[in-house]
């Protein structure tokens, strides 16, 4: 799409706010501005995090993944874990397009990833740049991963 114009109309009968997005055909550029457009509008609120008697208030971009520890919710940064109060399907309705799940005990932040090596045979193992953390995305998640990580 070489010819992307933007238009706004105010009217004041409307409540809340629409978009249309009007094109010969659904491409790339298309699919990609109304996946921005839904990170943008997600009802994901606020999400408080706990580290012994703190609660803590981090933007979403600093999580690199959610992961499922002994029933409890761990929110991982690039130096810190956090406790989430929310159970892990909760989250995946709740958080921004651009966290996926890539196991049955992991969802990440696929702004944050840096390398994947592939495992024929088994989970492949996820790097995120400037930590030593690590998660595994099993064979039956690649595939959707490897998708959402698309430009």
């Amino acid at each position: 799409m070489n010819n992307l114009k933007v238009k706004i109309e105010i009217d004041p009968e409307v409540t809340g706010c629409e978009v249309t997005i009007k094109c010969a055909e659904v491409d790339s550029t298309v699919v990609g501005i109304q996946k921005l457009l839904s990170d943008t509008n997600s009802q994901i609120g606020q999400i408080s995090f706990f580290k012994e008697d703190s609660e803590y208030f981090l933007p979403l971009n600093k999580i690199l993944f959610f992961e499922t520890d002994g029933g409890v919710i761990r929110a991982h940064t690039a130096n810190d874990e956090f406790e989430a109060k929310y159970k892990l399907y909760e989250l995946e309705e709740r958080l921004p397009a651009y966290f996926t799940r890539i196991s049955k005990s992991t969802i990440l932040n696929t702004h944050k990833v840096y390398s994947i090596t592939k495992n024929l045979t088994g989970a492949s193992k996820v790097e995120f740049q400037g930590t030593y953390k690590t998660v595994y995305c099993s064979r039956n998640y690649y595939k959707s991963l490897k998708e959402s990580l698309a430009p």
